[in-house]
């Protein structure tokens, strides 16, 4: 999102006539020849000046009071898509952030969405089908996964996500199968430490 704000150094005034894209048509007083050349600049990056899109008191308008000259010289300004999220633009009175400026500041709201956590998959231990034993035993389940299943009228699409599903799932249950054996395993190596420490 872009937003461009400071002291602009023109006016845009009260008339939006021929900006009326950039200019909401709420301003103050008269413009300039500066006015225009902001009012140009914003037409030509597709901005639009958030001062002029609320109607306000002129004293609400104004951001720049020296003794009794009164400007609005301060803008903001968001891209013409980005209009809809300004929900106000004012003048806080009684705050002077710079000699003789007043403080502008505008509420913007923004719809947030919320994030979707990934779900979790486990990675499938294909490191373990280098195993002899391993493989040979793949291979057998697979094939006769293969022989159970349903093959016709299937297009290439369904034939190759059946075959990969049977591929995965069964690189799964090999992986479980050696989790299981490696499990017995400690435990009976678990034992026989216990025996030999006796």
């Amino acid at each position: 999102m872009v937003v461009l704000a400071g002291d602009m150094n023109g006016h845009v005034g009260s008339n939006n006539v021929g900006y009326d894209g950039m200019h909401g048509g709420y301003g103050f007083g008269a413009g300039n020849p500066d006015g225009s050349r902001i009012l140009e600049y914003a037409d030509g990056l597709n901005l639009v000046i958030c001062n002029t899109l609320f109607m306000k008191q002129e004293s609400k308008l104004v951001t720049y009071v020296a003794g009794s000259a009164k400007r609005t010289v301060d803008y903001i300004m968001v891209r013409q898509g980005d209009k809809v999220k300004v929900h106000n633009v004012k003048i806080i009175r009684n705050e002077e952030c710079v000699p003789k400026h007043k403080l502008l500041v505008m509420d913007m709201q923004f719809n947030t969405t919320k994030r979707r956590h990934k779900k979790f998959e486990p990675r499938v231990r294909v490191w373990k089908l280098k195993e002899e034993q391993a493989r040979e035993e793949y291979k057998s389940m697979v094939r006769d996964k293969v022989e159970e299943e349903e093959w016709k009228h299937l297009d290439v699409n369904e034939h190759w996500q059946k075959m990969k599903k049977i591929m995965m799932e069964t690189a799964q249950d090999i992986y479980v199968e050696c989790q299981k054996v490696l499990a017995d395993i400690r435990k009976h190596c678990g034992g026989m430490r216990r025996l030999l420490k006796q």
